[in-house]
């Protein structure tokens, strides 16, 4: 195993007995994160839904495969790269998290991220763009690129909407689609 790997694991172990993590009542799994240990690119979502509750893997149900969809349309392969949420339990009827929610899991996803010391991350839906830019809104800076300060090392910081977005409405399904492919170059890169 190898150094992030194990220091991954070390992180799930802890986030796992930490007691103080909201959402755990009702959830079946910690939903952690999982790819690749030594990933240039992080993908970051919202939360664990149904699918993912019940395996522990983020991204597994219907907004996974088409987030494989879009990461292959890049060029980009899914064991390539590292996939968590900015919450580790699925909110009760899938609802979105709370600020306090959000805040109680920060310091894993920043442990994560710290870890793994991705060159780009690649936020999915506004939660996780929020943890970067607090102001950012995804309707207006998705598929563009930023480049951001984190933890004292610049990072490429490339904003999308969720998948899961993309699959209740067409035309935010087009934009993803189209997102992904223009930032094919760029993502080749990592």
């Amino acid at each position: 195993m190898s150094h992030k790997a194990d220091e991954l694991e070390k992180l799930k172990a802890k986030a796992s007995k930490d007691q103080t993590l909201p959402l755990r009542e009702g959830a079946k799994n910690l939903v952690f994160g999982d790819g690749n240990p030594e990933a240039k690119i992080f993908l970051l979502g919202e939360a664990p839904g149904k699918n993912e509750d019940e395996q522990g893997l983020p991204f597994v149900g219907a907004a996974g495969k088409f987030l494989d969809k879009l990461l292959e349309s890049a060029g980009v392969k899914r064991e390539d790269v590292w996939i968590s949420n900015v919450v580790y339990f699925r909110p009760p009827e899938n609802r979105p998290p709370t600020a306090k929610e959000l805040a109680a899991f920060a310091s894993y996803v920043e442990q994560q991220l710290k870890v793994i010391n991705p060159k780009i991350v690649i936020t999915l839906g506004r939660f996780s763009l929020n943890t970067f830019l607090p102001d950012g809104k995804i309707t207006k800076i998705h598929g563009n690129p930023q480049k951001i300060k984190w933890n004292d090392q610049e990072i490429t910081l490339l904003p999308m909407y969720h998948p899961s977005a993309g699959l209740r409405s067409p035309d935010v399904r087009k934009l993803l689609e189209e997102d992904f492919l223009n930032n094919k170059v760029l993502l080749a890169k990592f």
